[in-house]
């Protein structure tokens, strides 16, 4: 029986195979070395050996000789002969890898803000930069504020700096260097759960997350709930911070449920006041009241803590030229005569108590 010869072309390319050529830009793995001051050196097998300047390894965790690492190829052909390898960049192209498929996985992740600024909060996910717009933030921690207060927004935003958040991927393009996270994403589904127990006129509590000029905002377990100024106090509210402070825990009524918010009411936990005082008047009693309110058309007048009244520009003699601010001084009591009372809209209609004057 022949025995079959190889050519010495055919045995180097049999070679070949097992000593393939480093290709600037790859990624490979090795075996480190020797950890030494200012470079680790990687055994790469048949191709050779490595360097990885010592600075990187303070990018990697701890590594030991002996540990299996992945690498990426920067240079083949130092001078000293050695190929020059990146921890820092294979573990970059490695993070891509892994986003993109967390995000097509659509799996909730955990990452830990390493700073912040105005438009949200800057991530490191699996040595990739990526970056949490301040809209993707969770009600619980997006910061409600005045939209002018600018550095108020920046120290809530700086507090969440440090903390671990559990997020989705909202945007993952490599070629962009676009790596966007979202927190309501990742609780959304959760979210579509509790807003199905939820019904109008439930009581709920929730937490104060914000105090504007026309309410303030709740976190009612993840869910955003808006007080309207309108709904805090049965009382004409002016500063609804003088009713609620940001971190106070109250008791609301859903009075609305919207696509992602509740609506919410304060002062509907408790009976109107202004049906009750309302009792203490009829039509044709004197009563003194306060200008609290002076317009075109009239002044209005409280008559009791609850109850605010109209005086109507016809009644002020003079007909419609009559002009309210010349009769009337803010703060001031006067006298009146009830000349209507309508329970059901909840108006009283006052007259001068002396037309003359």
């Amino acid at each position: 029986m022949a025995t079959a010869t190889l050519t010495m072309d055919e045995l180097l390319a049999g070679s070949n195979d097992n000593t393939k050529q480093l290709i600037a830009g790859e990624v490979t793995t090795g075996v480190i070395l020797t950890v030494r001051k200012h470079e680790v050196l990687i055994d790469l097998g048949a191709q050779g050996v490595g360097i990885v300047p010592r600075r990187e390894v303070g990018f990697s965790k701890q590594i030991n000789e002996g540990d299996e690492v992945t690498v990426s190829v920067i240079d083949t052909e130092l001078d000293n002969g050695y190929s020059l390898l990146s921890l820092r960049k294979a573990a970059k192209d490695k993070g891509w890898e892994e986003a993109a498929a967390k995000m097509a996985a659509e799996e909730v992740v955990e990452i830990v803000p390493y700073d912040a600024n105005r438009g949200g909060l800057l991530i490191e996910y699996e040595g990739v930069r990526g970056f949490l717009p301040v809209s993707q933030l969770s009600a619980e921690h997006y910061p409600r504020v005045g939209s002018s207060d600018k550095e108020e927004i920046l120290q809530r935003l700086h507090s969440l700096v440090g903390q671990t958040l559990k997020v989705r991927i909202l945007d993952c393009d490599r070629k962009a260097n676009k790596l966007i996270f979202s927190e309501k994403e990742a609780i959304k589904d959760g979210l579509a759960e509790r807003f199905e127990k939820l019904t109008i006129g439930n009581t709920v509590k929730g937490v104060i997350t914000g105090v504007v000029d026309f309410g303030a905002f709740v976190n009612v377990e993840g869910i955003e709930g808006l007080i309207h100024i309108s709904e805090i106090s049965w009382e004409r509210v002016s500063n609804p911070s003088d009713y609620v402070k940001v971190g106070q825990t109250v008791e609301a009524k859903i009075i609305s449920i919207d696509k992602d918010r509740l609506s919410l009411s304060i002062k509907q936990l408790t009976q109107d006041p202004w049906l009750d005082e309302i009792e203490q008047f009829k039509k044709g009693d004197k009563v003194e009241g306060t200008v609290t309110r002076i317009t075109p058309f009239g002044a209005f007048v409280q008559i009791s803590k609850a109850v605010e009244a109209l005086v109507h520009i016809s009644e002020l003699g003079g007909g419609e030229g009559a002009d309210p601010e010349k009769i009337f001084t803010l703060n001031e009591r006067k006298e009146f005569i009830v000349l209507e009372i309508d329970k059901e809209n909840r108006k009283i209609s006052l007259t001068l108590g002396d037309k003359k004057k």
